[in-house]
């Protein structure tokens, strides 16, 4: 069966150790062993994904330099993955909110000049503000206009220094999706800990989608798959975390849990297909 990663960063030697040494992250990679991570060349990650059947992974770039003096992991190396391999990557482009109508241009060049880019990606935890502030909605028209989604990082935002994790609550999320009902909104890494606040606001708006990547054996995770199966099949989708966790290591985990059978074609593919319009 065919799979679409839709949080997926390629697992270069240069990636693994911005991932590492980043200001954002240092202290989350050492909590969980991240220097265990295996770096690998760009024409093995590739190779790889497709002896396991990815055809696809959306790239998430990320950038928070006025917050945190950092665009590790940022929209750079996103394009270079973009245009080594077209037909495997779709990028997501990351945008520091605080830099307002500069982002904001720099967003649609990118999209416009068709690289590879076709979303645009956010972490309000890192940019220290909810994603229903003013700032982010410029952001969101722009994204309207060019007629792509956008991903929101949410999550726990462990050992992130200064991070607030009130920041990346469903329930804010909410707002955006009712103030923008053209913008299809990918929630990653599941609203946790809101696992239930984060199914019904993916569950009530039709323009919010939800991945529960890094989450899914954690306690109350189980809400995801129960929800998947009955309230929300065409609104999850599959999601690695890559290289936080090996996007092989996920395959064989989502394999394993107990979603119907059409509802885990949906998630591993078809939903993702669907919400990016191949």
């Amino acid at each position: 069966m065919n799979v679409i990663d839709f949080r997926f960063r390629p697992n270069t030697p240069e990636v693994v150790n911005g991932i590492a040494t980043s200001a954002m992250f240092k202290d989350l990679c050492e909590a969980i062993n991240f220097d265990q991570c295996q770096p690998e060349s760009f024409e093995e990650i590739v190779k790889g994904m497709e002896a396991n059947n990815v055809v696809k992974a959306v790239i998430t770039g990320r950038d928070c330099e006025t917050t945190y003096a950092s665009m590790a992991n940022g929209n750079g190396s996103l394009l270079d993955f973009c245009k080594k391999a077209p037909e495997k990557f779709i990028g997501f482009w990351g945008i520091d909110p605080h830099k307002g109508m500069p982002a904001i241009r720099d967003l649609e060049q990118a999209v416009t000049n068709n690289e590879g880019i076709q979303g645009a990606a956010i972490d309000p935890y890192l940019a220290k503000i909810f994603p229903h502030d003013a700032k982010y909605y410029p952001v969101y028209a722009k994204c309207c206009e060019l007629g792509i989604p956008i991903i929101m990082t949410t999550g726990t935002a462990s050992f992130v220094p200064g991070a607030v994790i009130d920041h990346v609550a469903p329930r804010y999320i909410d707002y955006v999706a009712r103030d923008f009902p053209e913008l299809k909104i990918i929630m990653s890494h599941g609203g946790y800990p809101w696992v239930s606040e984060a199914i019904i606001v993916t569950q009530r708006n039709k323009n919010v989608y939800i991945e529960m990547s890094e989450y899914e054996l954690w306690p109350h995770a189980e809400a995801y798959t129960k929800a998947a199966n009955e309230l929300i099949s065409d609104k999850m989708l599959f999601a690695s975390a890559h290289p936080f966790i090996d996007y092989r290591e996920q395959l064989e985990k989502y394999a394993k849990l107990p979603f119907e059978k059409e509802v885990y074609e949906k998630v591993m593919y078809k939903n993702a297909a669907r919400v990016l319009g191949l």
